[in-house]
């Protein structure tokens, strides 16, 4: 692997000095999200494989380009999962492309997102040198937290070598509901479920019917249903086709816009189709209306809008940022890139 590393950094200085961009790409599962990729193919799956594993104190440490499904597995042997639950979006999805994106499924609202989990990286930056942040424990650090905010940062600011994640075990048993109700009570009962101890592990409204899914102990699963009630169902396929977005809301080929507002959003009047995710603050929402119109609906509820999937990516895909979070995004940018070649424009077109 030290070879692997030596051409990494050879690629890097190269295109550093020729202020040639890199595209920086795994299994290619994910090249849709963000703007349009550019520059010259840097793959990063020859940089594969477990680095550590320690099943007892709940870590595992992974190259980037380890296939997801390949770290799952090994997981699996152990009764041990992403929590989180990383949409792989195709076979071909790796450990990089997964903090890259930062995208997480429906246990999010549980458990937390794709950053929560990263406890350390090593990451090559824009003059090819390797640098740790992080470590393989979870700990409060002063400033930036460098390894976490990777997640997300769709490898704007570096080549991400290794990762290093904290896991959970599998829950001793599950099941899944489902309510016939409207958007305006799926929301109220969320946000109100979300104030008891009960164990919901994930959820979505859509259509007038309310998808929950329960995790734990069997005999909290059945005094949360006592308390829930609905019809009890088979909800693997459901939950599994909701992280890989294969079901029929996701798969029309509407723009689909992603909202992130606070739980107790009251239903969003905008026009089109609504999915709601994580207790009421994740609205999917395919639909024809202008960037704008969506933006400003969102911004008014206190959160945010990203173009998603389709669309025209020129009316910019993440929510465009306030004067000074686009000051210390570029100051990040130019510390760990200065040249500016890795994935140059993905997030925002002027980074």
């Amino acid at each position: 692997m030290e070879q692997v590393i030596e051409q990494f950094k050879e690629r890097i200085l190269a295109a550093a000095a020729n202020k040639q961009p890199l595209r920086i790409r795994g299994g290619g599962t994910k090249d849709w999200y963000g703007r349009t990729p550019v520059g010259e193919l840097l793959d990063t799956r020859a940089y594969s494989g477990v680095v550590a594993y320690d099943p007892t104190e709940l870590v595992i440490t992974v190259r980037a380009g380890t296939p997801l499904a390949e770290v799952e597995a090994i997981l699996a042997e152990q009764n041990q999962m992403l929590a989180f639950e990383p949409p792989h979006f195709g076979p071909g999805a790796t450990v990089g492309g997964m903090v890259a994106s930062g995208l997480s499924g429906p246990g999010r609202a549980a458990v937390g997102a794709t950053r929560d989990f990263v406890l350390g990286v090593v990451l090559m930056d824009g003059k090819g040198e390797s640098l740790h942040f992080g470590g393989q424990v979870m700990k409060n650090v002063a400033g930036y937290d460098v390894s976490r905010m990777l997640a997300g940062s769709l490898g704007t600011l570096g080549l991400l070598l290794e990762v290093s994640l904290k896991v959970l075990p599998k829950p001793y048993a599950q099941t899944s509901l489902r309510l016939e109700m409207d958007e305006k009570d799926a929301i109220r009962r969320l946000n109100e479920w979300g104030g008891q101890p009960l164990p919901i592990s994930a959820s979505a409204w859509c259509d007038g019917a309310l998808m929950l899914r329960l995790s734990g102990a069997k005999a909290a699963l059945a005094a949360a249903q006592q308390t829930i009630g609905g019809e009890e169902i088979n909800g693997d396929d459901f939950w599994i086709a909701m992280r890989e977005q294969s079901n029929e809301f996701f798969t029309q080929s509407d723009v689909l816009w992603r909202l992130s507002v606070p739980s107790t959003t009251a239903p969003i009047a905008l026009q089109g189709q609504q999915l709601i995710e994580w207790g009421g603050a994740q609205r999917w929402l395919r639909t024809n209306e202008s960037a704008d119109t969506i933006r400003t609906a969102a911004a008014a509820a206190g959160g945010h809008a990203t173009l998603f999937r389709g669309g025209d990516k020129e009316v910019g895909v993440f929510h465009p940022l306030a004067p000074a979070l686009g000051r210390i995004h570029q100051n990040m940018k130019n510390n760990f890139d200065p040249d500016g070649i890795f994935n140059p424009g993905r997030m925002y077109a002027q980074y």
